[in-house]
C-alpha cells in the first residue's frame, strides 16, 4: 500500500503544472489571433463611421427637402428642424464627434432660409480617397 502511494505522488509532481514551453506556446499563439483581429477591428470602426456620417447627412438633407416642401422656404437653421420635428435631433458628425461641425451651404440670394445644404465639417479623406467635406 505504501509504495502504491509513493507511485502515485510521484505521478502527481510530474503532472502539477505546464512548462515553460508550454505557455510561451499558448501565448504566442494568443499574440498571433490578436494582432490579426485588432487591424480587422479598427478598419470596422472606420467603416461604420462613414456608412453613419453618409447616412445622417442623407437624413438631413432629406428633412430640409421636407421642409423646403412644407414651407416653401428653407430652414434658418439646422435647429428648426428640430423644433419643427422634422428630426428629432440634429446628430452628432461621426468623424468630429460633435454635433457642432456641420457645415451649412445658403441658397441663392433670391430664396428664403438660411440651410440648403449640409456637409461634413470633418478634415482627411475617406477611404475611397474623397474627402469628407465633399459628401
Amino acid at each position: 500500500m505504501i509504495i502504491h502511494q509513493q507511485k502515485h505522488l510521484k505521478l502527481k509532481k510530474v503532472f502539477a503544472g505546464f512548462t515553460l514551453i508550454e505557455l510561451m506556446v499558448v501565448m504566442t499563439v494568443i499574440a498571433l489571433l490578436i494582432s490579426i483581429a485588432v487591424p480587422r477591428y479598427f478598419h470596422s470602426i472606420d467603416n461604420a463611421k462613414e456608412a453613419t456620417l453618409k447616412q445622417s447627412l442623407s437624413v438631413m438633407r432629406e428633412a430640409i427637402d421636407k421642409y423646403y416642401g412644407d414651407n416653401e422656404r428653407y430652414p434658418s437653421s439646422i435647429q428648426d428642424l428640430v423644433t419643427k420635428k422634422y428630426i428629432r435631433a440634429v446628430p452628432v458628425d461621426p468623424i468630429t464627434e460633435t454635433a457642432e461641425s456641420w457645415v451649412i451651404i445658403s441658397p441663392g440670394q433670391d430664396i428664403t432660409g438660411s440651410v440648403y445644404d449640409i456637409k461634413s465639417g470633418a478634415a482627411g479623406n475617406a477611404k475611397d480617397g474623397s474627402a469628407y467635406s465633399e459628401w
